[in-house]
């Protein structure tokens, strides 16, 4: 939610933006921000996604919840199925889990993709779209610069990936080693496009919330808030 706090800040000093692009939860409020919804609707689509209502649980699909079951609620955000009625281009970044490779929507279609870039497995189930199988576009690209690069002169960035030290005690296991080869796998690449933008957040304290943890919304909003405005208010200095 700490880009729906950068969103703010941005709105706040003016600056605007005419393209967006994202992966995971970006995309959603990517979407949502290139549909015109408010922030404060931004937050409300957060607070009332439910995550564990029994009926959303998967049976017949990969994941302990079915993505899908999200299409009414974004939908009734969005009110529209279409990348061409929203109100600027948007570009999102899905995996596709049977050739492995990373698929751009941009066009077309519009929930679909976005709840299979937002899938994050095993939580979430996969989303199937003409035939094939797409999950969390974060697995492959979790800044994905690359969408946009050559449309635009000039970049701002969202990375709401943390990086911090850790202790030998807190790699004493297999789950706890894997997910930190995961995060410094993810981050090294993230790393390098965060170079190529003209200004960025990176919210410290964002580990300290977990991605299920709907109580912390409006502390990842105000996280983002801050160092949004810390962040812009330092670039435009140097204009």
């Amino acid at each position: 939610m700490a880009h729906i706090g950068f969103i703010k800040a941005l709105q706040e000093h003016e600056i605007r933006i005419d393209r967006v692009a994202g992966s995971s939860a970006g995309a959603l409020v990517g979407a949502l921000f290139a549909n015109g919804n408010s922030t404060e609707d931004m937050l409300s689509f957060f607070k009332e996604a439910p995550l564990f209502k029994y009926n959303y649980f998967s049976i017949t699909k990969p994941g302990l919840i079915d993505t899908e079951r999200y299409y009414a609620l974004l939908k009734g955000f969005l009110m529209h199925d279409s990348f061409e009625e929203l109100q600027l281009p948007l570009h999102v970044a899905a995996t596709n889990l049977l050739d492995g490779s990373l698929k751009e929507f941009n066009s077309g279609e519009l929930i679909k993709p976005l709840l299979a870039s937002a899938s994050l497995t095993p939580v979430f189930s996969p989303v199937m779209i003409d035939r094939q199988l797409y999950a969390d576009g974060g697995i492959l690209s979790n800044f994905p610069l690359e969408l946009v690069r050559d449309y635009s002169d000039r970049i701002i960035g969202s990375n709401t990936t943390e990086l911090s030290m850790v202790e030998p005690h807190q790699l004493k296991n297999a789950i706890q080693l894997t997910a930190r080869v995961s995060s410094l796998m993810i981050y090294s690449r993230t790393i390098e496009k965060l170079k190529a933008c003209d200004f960025y957040i990176q919210p410290e304290g964002l580990k300290t919330i977990g991605f299920l943890d709907k109580s912390g919304i409006e502390k990842a909003y105000q996280l983002g808030y801050e160092e949004g405005s810390r962040v812009i208010s330092a670039h435009l200095s140097t204009i």
